[in-house]
């Protein structure tokens, strides 16, 4: 919301891949790092085998754990024609790394190096974001914040995410995902208040 003080959040756009009793996770996908996937493939000692895909920002995904990374994407077999045509099984897609969420009817998020290996060798996903860290709330501590005017949760669709994460320029996301909803941000206020 307009009104996020915390200059780590402000304006970002987080995709949540997991909020439960426990708390809740999730990436920021709008703000890009001065590093580029080639550069972070060096220091993992991966040879990135394939081009497209060596200038790709690294974004930073918050601020817990900044030294892990995460990958968010689609999978393999998972196209637009496959949206279209209403199919939204990612278990029969036929990609599968050691350690992946998929949020049902939205996108995986996979921690695991072999994501990178895949990447690396051409072979992984299409459509995809690094991330170095990620945003965390403990229990109840989410929606304390949503309930302060803090944050905006929006429910969009595969499609619609993919659209916004993948094919909308980093400094664009938020007022993509914010139209997704039917309003631009400046119409929205800092401020909370009661009825």
């Amino acid at each position: 919301m307009p009104g996020m003080l915390d200059e780590q959040f402000a304006g970002s756009v987080v995709y949540l891949f997991e909020h439960n009793a426990k708390g809740a996770m999730g990436l920021v996908v709008n703000r890009p790092t001065d590093v580029n996937l080639s550069t972070l493939l060096d220091k993992i000692e991966l040879k990135l085998e394939i081009t497209p895909f060596a200038d790709q920002a690294v974004y930073f995904g918050g601020p817990v754990q900044t030294e892990r990374g995460f990958v968010l994407h689609e999978t393999s077999h998972f196209s637009a024609v496959d949206a279209q045509a209403g199919v939204d099984d990612l278990a029969n897609s036929g990609t599968s790394y050691s350690s992946s969420l998929t949020v049902p009817g939205g996108l995986t998020m996979t921690t695991s190096k072999d994501v990178l290996e895949a990447v690396a060798k051409g072979n992984g996903p299409k459509r995809f974001i690094m991330t170095l860290g990620y945003a965390g709330w403990g229990a109840g501590q989410l929606e304390e914040e949503i309930a302060l005017n803090g944050w905006i949760n929006a429910e969009l669709s595969r499609a619609q995410m993919a659209e916004i994460i993948f094919n909308t320029p980093a400094e664009q996301r938020y007022q993509r995902a914010m139209k997704a909803l039917g309003f631009d941000p400046a119409d929205l206020s800092g401020q909370v208040g009661h009825a």
